[in-house]
């Protein structure tokens, strides 16, 4: 397994290299895709707009929960796949268990504390009179599942770093499975509404750990999640935590982007939050697609960073560059084309299939952008340069999203409320070129994205 790896890493072509790497990643993405469609197509299917919008308004929560896995997540991956690279298996092993069960055990303390202050959380999503019973049902359930969605987002992430890539992507698969079986029965036949879909979702992601604890006990021979070996020093804590961090607050601001957002449109009515929450949703297809290409890709430059490998780190990010904005285009244009009938997939209603179209359009307008930073981040991620991808992650859906949501709305209204993502993606584009030539572009020779 290990010259195996060492061969897809160090020696493979690196167009084959970086497609065996991210084809089963994005095959996961696809699922997640799915996965996150489920719930909100069957819960259109009752046609009740506060419903949609209900559910729309706990979407932050779930994202919170998906921020801090990838503390674990994405910090272990990246620290795993440079040791690796080094040759270091039993250091590699040690890590990997101690972020899977960091991470189930941060789930449970989230859990009790979403449970605690629902009330005041609630209220901070903006959820009114006509949306806070099925926001409460769905945010109930959510809250309950977090130990196994935090979990699952280790063996999603370090597997790959073994070259495993189709195990993690076996467990997307299941837990997705489970969630669109399941949320017709719970929603529609048994009447349960939002806390059905809810139901669901926590129930694929305990199948998805599930599978995942099975592939680690079966196939894995250089990770462990054994708890013997749930231990690690303080400066591999630190190392985790300097990449993880910045990946969480890519998340976490995901998170706070969307309730800005909600909460800006409040005025304008709960067909424009639906539209929105459906908009976000399809949109989700496009970027959940980049998002597989470029993270698939992240063991390959971990690797040969770790392993000092420069030239070939450099042609993998020409090529991952170049690849990624030319689909980004493509993507926007073709869906940017079907973008009412892609709406009214959802909600064949008149109002939001108008307004979710041109939202659709306004997110699409920025998608090239989207990609060349999320390539950026993957790299600063993957090399251990955690200062880089902590400004773009505090950039996109954070910093650089609030002024412009807040300058949009004083200035255009409506319209500067949903122009305010693309023009976050524009200029945080710019942010990532200047981050990239002053660190890894000095270093590696790397061509400008």
């Amino acid at each position: 397994m290990k010259q195996t790896a060492e061969a897809l890493f160090a020696r493979t072509p690196v167009p084959r290299a970086f497609f065996t790497l991210t084809i089963p990643c994005v095959v996961g993405k696809v699922v997640t895709i799915f996965y996150n469609l489920a719930d909100t197509y069957f819960i259109a299917r009752t046609g009740d707009t506060a419903l949609v919008a209900g559910v729309s308004l706990v979407g932050p929560v779930f994202t919170v929960m998906i921020a801090l896995g990838d503390i674990f997540g994405l910090g272990g991956s990246s620290l795993v796949a440079r040791m690796l690279g080094q040759g270091r298996t039993e250091a590699a092993r040690r890590i990997n268990s101690f972020c899977f069960w960091a991470a189930a055990g941060l789930g449970a303390v989230l859990a009790v504390l979403l449970l605690a202050f629902s009330g005041p959380v609630l209220r901070l999503l903006g959820a009114g009179p006509d949306t806070l019973e099925s926001a409460g049902a769905y945010y109930r359930w959510i809250a309950l599942g977090a130990p196994f969605v935090l979990a699952s987002m280790v063996p999603l992430n370090l597997l790959r770093s073994e070259g495993l890539a189709s195990w993690a992507v076996a467990g997307s698969i299941l837990g997705t499975a489970v969630n669109i079986v399941l949320d017709p029965l719970f929603i529609l036949g048994l009447d349960l509404g939002a806390a059905g879909a809810a139901i669901a979702t926590v129930l694929g992601n305990a199948a998805s750990v599930g599978l995942s604890v099975w592939a680690y006990l079966r196939r894995s021979r250089l990770l462990s999640i054994s708890p013997r070996l749930c231990r690690l020093s303080g400066q591999e804590l630190r190392q985790i935590l300097a990449i993880g961090l910045p990946a969480s607050i890519t998340n976490l601001t995901q998170s706070l982007s969307l309730t800005l957002t909600n909460r800006f449109l409040a005025p304008y009515g709960t067909d424009k939050v639906a539209a929105m929450g459906i908009v976000l949703k399809v949109n989700s297809i496009a970027f959940m697609l980049l998002v597989g290409f470029a993270f698939g890709a992240q063991p390959l430059f971990g690797y040969n960073y770790g392993a000092g490998n420069r030239a070939r780190l450099r042609s993998t990010m020409g090529f991952s560059y170049a690849f990624l904005c030319g689909l980004s285009g493509l993507l926007a244009l073709g869906m940017g084309v079907y973008a009412p009938q892609l709406v009214r997939l959802f909600l064949n209603d008149a109002a939001v299939v108008r307004a979710g179209a041109q939202m659709l359009r306004f997110q699409l307008a920025g998608l090239v952008f989207a990609a060349a930073v999320l390539v950026s981040t993957c790299v600063f991620q993957a090399t251990g340069k955690a200062m880089g991808a902590l400004l773009l992650s505090l950039s996109r859906q954070g910093v650089i999203f609030t002024a412009a949501i807040v300058a949009g709305a004083a200035l255009a209204g409506y319209q500067g409320v949903i122009a305010a993502q693309p023009v976050s993606d524009l200029l945080t584009a710019l942010l990532a070129a200047v981050l990239m030539r002053a660190s890894l572009w000095r270093e590696t020779g790397a061509p400008q994205p």
